[in-house]
């Protein structure tokens, strides 16, 4: 007899069958999460310092601003990383 959570994952392969990828594609996901990694950190450490200055400057208004910065980047960032995995998983 199967558990519930058996069943549903049984079911859920059936509805969206999960595609395998190639040894080429995961190196290319591989290489894509490696750049935007760096990008990532890249865009804290000086956006980071940037906030750490104007906070010690006494510009509250300017470090959260940065901080928003950051986070819009970080944002865009990671969608960029998504649609290229996406588009590498979607090719055969």
């Amino acid at each position: 007899m199967k558990s519930a959570y058996e069943l549903a994952m049984e079911r859920l392969a059936k509805e969206s069958p999960q595609e395998s990828i190639t040894d080429q594609q995961k190196e290319e996901i591989a290489e894509i999460e490696k750049k935007y990694s760096s990008k990532i950190a890249e865009r804290e450490v000086f956006l980071k310092s940037k906030i750490q200055e104007a906070v010690t400057n006494g510009e509250i208004g300017e470090a959260q601003q940065l901080e928003e910065e950051l986070s819009r980047e970080i944002r865009s960032l990671k969608s960029s990383s998504e649609s290229e995995k996406n588009a590498v998983r979607g090719s055969d």
